[in-house]
């Protein structure tokens, strides 16, 4: 083999590249602001230092907008949009109620049902919903049956993840690495080109998945199941003599340290006062509070106040009348992408207000510890944190019913209408003319993007919601790093750096090597940045081996899709994180051998399927 020379631009590229990869891994920084940066590194480089030979300019700074274009972003982002109308019509309701009457009848059975669901609805859409779909339906069944949650919704997750691969449409990852290997004049790969072995292979996983991965899992306890700070309103009435007594509000708040919060004062039964800090408390005035048991007991110490509950003002609050919270009910709401609490405050989004729930403790996914200090109100939430909240059955209800956060509850209900019919039949319309090649997905995902919002199962706001920009960020970024690569002949020098390496094993260690690669990077960073970086170096590395370039493409697909042994590999892993109550390692317990078994699998049918 020749060997290639490399110029400033490519070892540029290839620093920037690496720059990239650290930033996507930083969780501190939004995804966003990291693609955003290399972007404009990317633009700001190539115009003041044209790439050029011979006086012609061989890529210019607006080669590098075409991602926004491109057209597997496009059927990506319709097809977020129309997966959020599956979503919001309850069009997979009856899909829930057989998994849910399974786990009541047949456990075993029930699990074996839901993995192979999860996995066959994630071949046709975004597994976020799926994910969102099922959790629920798994925290209540353990409620019901008294098994451990933790034991089963890992493996529900991962199970996602292996459909996914199945078809070009099971992830953006799939969509992406098709739609670049077709730019770089690849045959175009069918819907269900490579199908047989995802089969194979992870039909293997989900059977590890079934009978395995819940013994390797330790019972975990929910972040928020052994914490239950009720809220209890209650009154403080002011006594004689007390230290309230003649004081004004502003000295009572500042003698509770001001952590006591007081909604209204009542002077008679037909006076209240206005909440001003010079007001001046006498006995026999009522302050309405509400806080903990705990805290009410200790306001009712430093005040000399009596404590009663709200709805009983003859008997004082003791061993015999214990504080009660009449129809409240706990309820765990995880942040998810999208939602109206993903990367606000729960002050900005105005969640009390809006939804009539009271915030009462949050669990950080991403931290060492569930304990939180400072005002929740003010703590900017991020995708996996749940939040524990009290309120009303109705106020929970009406949360879970609005469909824009995932409320665990322990119960079944899902939102349905009666649009779910027309729901399904254009999604069915997406991927049938997608399948036997009537239109490509992107044309066929706008189209039905729009017949969504015609036929009344989209509205423009839930569409909106449905996109996610870190996602359009970050793909548009690595497809700029992997047009800069090629262009500057990079890809071709790391292509041609990796088979000197391997040069001394057969062709099917090498492609086995360079899924392993991807694997490992796929885990550590963004799986979509993995594949747009990695595809145009596998096509490289064929070229320079002078095989077919199709086993390597889908080495990178698969190895990039393979998100298994982190929590931050793949945004749904977050969300099982946080509801099942994992640790990191009980993701190392299961991830690495089920990565294992899927490399290996893969090693093994690929060089089988296509001769090498």
């Amino acid at each position: 083999m020749n060997s290639i020379a490399i110029d400033a631009h490519g070892v540029a590229v290839l620093i920037l590249t690496v720059i990239a990869l650290f930033l996507f891994t930083r969780d501190r920084i939004p995804l966003e602001s990291s693609s955003l940066t290399i972007l404009i590194l990317l633009v700001a480089g190539f115009t003041l230092f044209p790439y050029q030979r011979d006086g012609e300019v061989l890529i210019s700074a607006a080669d590098f907008f075409a991602g926004f274009g491109n057209e597997a972003l496009v059927a990506i982002c319709a097809l977020m949009m129309v997966g959020k109308a599956l979503e919001t019509t309850g069009a997979l309701l009856p899909l829930a109620s057989v998994v849910s009457r399974a786990w009541s009848t047949r456990p075993v059975l029930a699990l074996l049902t839901t993995l192979v669901a999860g996995a066959i609805l994630s071949a046709f859409m975004n597994n976020t919903p799926i994910v969102v779909l099922l959790m629920p339906i798994l925290v209540g069944a353990s409620l019901r049956a008294k098994f451990p949650v933790s034991g089963v919704m890992l493996p529900m997750g991962l199970a996602t993840i292996i459909g996914g691969m199945s078809t070009t449409i099971g992830t953006s990852t799939n969509l992406l690495v098709v739609g670049i290997s077709q730019d770089l004049g690849m045959h175009e790969f069918t819907m269900f080109e490579w199908v047989l072995p995802v089969a194979i292979v992870g039909g293997v996983g989900l059977l590890f998945l079934w009978l395995v991965a819940p013994r390797l899992l330790p019972d975990r306890t929910p972040p928020m199941a052994d914490t239950s700070p009720r809220i209890f309103s209650a009154q403080l009435n002011i006594k004689e003599g007390g230290f309230a007594d003649g004081k004004t509000l502003s000295e009572v708040l500042a003698k509770a340290d001001g952590n006591m919060r007081v909604d209204k004062i009542q002077r008679s039964e037909s006076l209240f006062l206005a909440k001003l800090p010079s007001v001046i408390l006498q006995p026999g005035d009522r302050l309405f509070v509400k806080d903990s048991p705990e805290n009410l007991k200790h306001f009712e110490q430093i005040l000399g106040a009596t404590l009663y509950n709200i709805s009983d003002s003859e008997h004082p609050i003791d061993e015999e009348t214990p504080l009660k919270a009449e129809g409240q009910q706990l309820a765990e709401v995880v942040v998810t992408r999208g939602s109206p609490l993903h990367l606000r405050s729960l002050a900005a989004a105005r969640f009390s207000a809006s939804y009539g729930l009271l915030p009462l403790a949050l669990h950080r996914v991403r931290a060492p510890s569930s304990q939180v200090t400072g005002d929740l109100n003010m703590i900017r939430l991020r995708a996996g944190d749940v939040l524990l909240v009290q309120g009303t059955s109705d106020a929970i209800a009406k949360l879970k019913e609005s469909g824009s956060m995932l409320v665990l509850d322990g119960t079944t209900q899902l939102p349905h209408t009666h649009r779910a019919k027309r729901a399904l039949f254009v999604m069915g319309f997406v991927v049938a003319a997608a399948a036997f090649g009537i239109m490509p997905i992107a044309v066929s995902a706008v189209i039905g993007l729009g017949l969504m919002i015609a036929t009344g199962c989209l509205n423009w706001r839930e569409a909106a919601s449905a996109l996610s920009i870190p996602v359009v960020m970050i793909i548009v970024t690595s497809l700029a790093l992997g047009k800069a690569l090629m262009g500057t002949g990079m890809a071709d020098y790391l292509a041609f750096s990796f088979v000197g390496a391997t040069s001394a094993l057969p062709t099917p260690y090498i492609l086995s090597a360079f899924m392993l690669l991807m694997t490992l990077m796929t885990n550590v960073v963004s799986n979509n940045a993995a594949a747009v970086i990695g595809t145009p170096i596998a096509i490289a590395i064929a070229t320079q081996l002078g095989v077919s370039p199709e086993p390597f493409v889908l080495a990178v697909l698969f190895g990039a899709n393979m998100s298994f042994c982190t929590p931050y590999g793949y945004q749904t892993n977050l969300l099982i994180m946080s509801a099942g109550g994992y640790k990191f390692s009980d993701f190392l317990r299961v991830g690495i051998p089920l990565t294992v078994i899927m490399w290996i699998g893969f090693s093994i049918v690929l060089p089988l399927m296509y001769d090498l």
